[in-house]
């Protein structure tokens, strides 16, 4: 069983928080430790946020409670009635994620049947205590770039398959590939994006992230194989131009690689297409069919590695003498 880091800090913070307040002799101490469990989240910008709308909340829960306790009584009617106000309010201003946080400062107020100077500081020392703590252990957030990378090896390890199994298909005709690292692909994209988007959030300053450009190349690059396989299967079995396209998609699955080599593999595509340019001319349908099949997957590919060769700069220093890298 795994213990997350968000756990972790529930499990640290919350005695602390109680601890603290209990040593400053404040009334209903363990509300401390509520706070800071329901402020604990998964990262820093949600964390800021969090402390803001839950501060925020509390601050206008105490006000309302002033108001609706010391004019109507205290009663379990009144609360409901308070809450009916106080709701639309935190909607109004968008702090709607800190009504349960300011529910505990409500109830705590209703319990004390009285709301003085004194016990209102302490409600508010509580608040503070609880969602300070809170945001300070939230402060500190692991790296996600194992995470990260991990996802980018399963993704290119699929891509691999993928290519290759299009590439045994075009030589054999082989059906037995049952497709299942095309919805792996997905759902390795979805928990990658996820992960981009939560580690942006735990740098306050950061607009852009290194990963997220690279993910949604290979989303649209795992859009255009999918494209591809209708494709490959209307091609005609073993002749010269298929076997070609066969060896050129062996090649890019061989060598799939965060790095980029697009221009080197875009000649080969274009020798590919002067090839198809020197094939004598289509006499049946058939022909013209498979002729217009291949022209659609040759374009394909090219977009292919366009995306590629946009998403990041050559490593090829000198195409002519330097041996194929990964794509």
């Amino acid at each position: 069983m795994k213990i997350g880091t968000r756990t972790l800090k529930t499990a640290i913070g919350t005695p602390i928080a109680i601890s603290i307040a209990q040593v400053l002799g404040l009334a209903n101490f363990v509300s401390a430790g509520i706070l800071t469990i329901l402020c604990i989240q998964p990262s820093r910008k949600r964390s800021v946020m969090s402390a803001w709308h839950r501060f925020l909340a509390c601050v206008v829960a105490a006000l309302f409670s002033m108001v609706f306790f010391e004019l109507f009584g205290y009663h379990p009617i009144v609360i409901g009635i308070m809450l009916a106000f106080f709701i639309p309010v935190t909607v109004l201003l968008k702090v709607t994620p800190g009504i349960a946080t300011s529910s505990v400062i409500i109830l705590n107020l209703y319990s004390a049947e009285y709301i003085s100077f004194t016990f209102l500081t302490e409600q508010f020392l509580i608040i503070i205590i609880g969602i300070g703590t809170a945001l300070l252990l939230n402060l500190y957030m692991p790296s996600m770039e194992n995470q990260l990378k991990q996802k980018q090896d399963e993704l290119e390890h699929n891509f691999q398959i993928i290519l290759n199994e299009i590439a045994l298909y075009i030589r054999n005709k082989n059906e037995n590939w049952d497709g299942k690292e095309l919805r792996i692909c997905e759902e390795v994209l979805q928990d990658a994006m996820d992960l981009v988007l939560l580690d942006k959030e735990n740098h306050l300053l950061r607009n852009e992230h290194p990963y997220r450009d690279y993910f949604q190349m290979r989303g649209k690059q795992l859009e255009l194989l999918e494209r591809m396989l209708p494709l490959v299967s209307k091609l005609p079995n073993r002749d010269a131009i298929s076997l070609k396209i066969a060896r050129f998609f062996e090649n890019l699955g061989d060598n799939v690689h965060p790095g980029n080599t697009a221009s080197f593999y875009l000649d080969e595509l274009e020798e590919l297409r002067r090839t198809f340019d020197r094939e004598k001319l289509p006499e049946t349908q058939e022909e013209f069919e498979t002729r217009a099949n291949l022209f659609r997957l040759l374009h394909d590919i090219e977009d292919y590695l366009l995306l590629k060769k946009k998403f990041k700069k050559s490593d090829m220093t000198d195409k002519k003498t330097t041996q194929k890298r990964p794509e």
